[in-house]
């Protein structure tokens, strides 16, 4: 396996929950990060706890997305890997949620992951390689009920994955997603699920799938992982 002792790793969606335990476990294995999410608070006190630069952005925001290289150019010289984790959810039928819900989840979930990834291709090019982690969800891969348009953003995710590692990987990008099932995170919470909901003490938790991701970094040079999909032994089909 490679290394993670020393590589650089913007991650997006660092507030909380998967994007933070990654950025802790990169930073446990001897890398260095740069946290980006919306709530600026929160990226200051992780950047004190683990070290890193802080950078708040919005992922809708294409022309922000570009601050990510140049934070992690300017404090390390470098950037290796991004990890997009930034995304959001709720539960309810497609009649169910409103405008506004649908709409955020369109953007968060597809865009604000495209321009990340837009922002760092020029620099891996440049650099003649990296990797980019996409944390999608098995929504992406078989639906889910109460969940259809969550779900059809995850699949978007998986696609945009499978089109870039054929259009980079001959160029030295590795392009990753993990699907994990449910995770005992701030997901959706106050639309459709509860901190005290049944089965929510049997998810993944943020941690499992950071370790995940941490396994796809650590991949030999010349392997690459297509999709990693992982469920709680206790989650039912």
């Amino acid at each position: 396996m490679s290394d993670i002792d020393g590589r650089v790793v913007a991650i997006t969606g660092a507030t909380s929950g998967i994007g933070a335990a990654t950025a802790r476990a990169v930073v446990a294995e001897g890398g260095s990060v740069i946290v980006s999410g919306r709530r600026r608070e929160r990226l200051e006190e992780l950047v004190a706890e683990i070290g890193g630069v802080a950078v708040e952005l919005d992922v809708r925001d294409a022309a922000g997305s570009h601050r990510l290289v140049e934070a992690a150019l300017s404090e390390f010289g470098r950037l290796d890997a991004l990890v997009a984790c930034a995304g959001i959810g709720a539960y309810g039928g497609i009649m169910d949620l409103s405008d506004q819900q649908l709409q955020d989840m369109m953007d968060i979930n597809v865009a604000g992951t495209v321009w990340p990834i837009r922002a760092v291709v020029p620099q891996f090019l440049e650099q003649g390689g990296g990797d980019i982690v996409i944390v999608a969800s098995v929504a992406g891969l078989r639906g889910a009920g109460d969940e259809a348009v969550y779900a059809a953003t995850k699949f978007a995710q998986v696609g945009l994955a499978g089109g870039l590692d054929r259009e980079l990987r001959s160029r030295g990008i590795r392009v990753s997603t993990i699907c994990p099932g449910g995770v005992a995170t701030e997901f959706a919470m106050g639309a459709g699920r509860t901190a005290d909901m049944p089965g929510l003490d049997e998810m993944l938790r943020a941690e499992d799938v950071a370790q995940a991701v941490l396994t796809v970094l650590k991949q030999p040079p010349a392997m690459r992982s297509l999709i990693w999909s992982m469920r709680s032994i206790h989650e039912q089909d």
